[in-house]
């Protein structure tokens, strides 16, 4: 059903692989800010040179605890016009995390999941437009599971990349979006990913707790720089259920 839906909202679901260097981690801004958080391997396989000129130097690779790098690279591959755009591409691999073990709970945190990670690279003028078609898209997948979404805004943290003023344009349409989707919602100041501002979706379980499930965020403001060719290009990360 899940599949079904991204499709209908013009999603081509790909798979990447679930292996990378630590290149693509150092090159997304992923590495200085999770790398704690990653499974790592050293591989002789594919060995980096030394300083002595030797090639037995273990190259050292991560599973992948996330589509975004390598969803910008497949984008990065091919020269795009603004023709192409909005392109959405939906993955649903195996993601692994190197969760603390007192954070391990059940089936609420675990270190080996699947999720439903869709990215969009759209325009400065679609941004909004995509923003409130994911925001459609997770109203229509939690109606069909009877359960009520209650949506949070997440800004800008203290440590972030790029420029305050871009933080600022991009928070204010994903408050307009939230808006004119008459969702009800709550500021969570501070709380953004450190390459973007977010919606976070949350549930009630049958015990009144509250869990986040859902994201939709504007994460550009690394991506671009490090993947794509110009800098109208901006990106959205949109999950709509969670880890399934």
């Amino acid at each position: 059903m899940l599949q079904a839906k991204y499709r209908r909202y013009g999603f081509e679901e790909v798979m990447t692989p679930l292996v990378f260097k630590a290149q693509l981690w150092q090159e997304s801004g992923h590495w200085d800010f999770y790398q704690d958080d990653m499974i790592l391997l050293n591989s002789t396989s594919d060995s980096a040179q030394g300083e002595d000129g030797s090639t037995d130097q273990p190259e050292q690779r991560g599973l992948k605890p996330m589509n975004c790098p390598a969803h910008c690279v497949m984008f990065a591959s091919d020269a795009r016009s603004y023709r192409d755009l909005p392109l959405r591409l939906a993955d649903f691999t195996a993601l692994h995390r190197n969760e603390a073990s007192g954070a391990l709970t059940g089936l609420t945190r675990v270190s080996q999941f699947h999720q439903d990670d869709g990215h969009v690279f759209c325009t400065n003028e679609q941004v909004e437009d995509e923003i409130s078609a994911c925001l459609q898209l997770v109203d229509e997948v939690y109606t069909k599971l009877g359960l009520v979404p209650k949506a949070v805004l997440s800004t800008r943290p203290d440590k972030f990349v790029g420029d305050a003023a871009d933080w600022d344009v991009a928070e204010a349409k994903l408050e307009a979006s939230l808006a004119a989707s008459k969702m009800a919602f709550d500021i969570n100041p501070g709380d953004g990913a450190f390459y973007g501002p977010k919606i976070d979706i949350r549930v009630l379980d049958a015990l009144g707790r509250l869990h986040q499930t859902a994201t939709i965020q504007v994460g550009d403001h690394i991506y671009r720089h490090a993947y794509c060719r110009t800098h109208s290009h901006i990106l959205l990360s949109s999950i709509a259920m969670g880890v399934l």
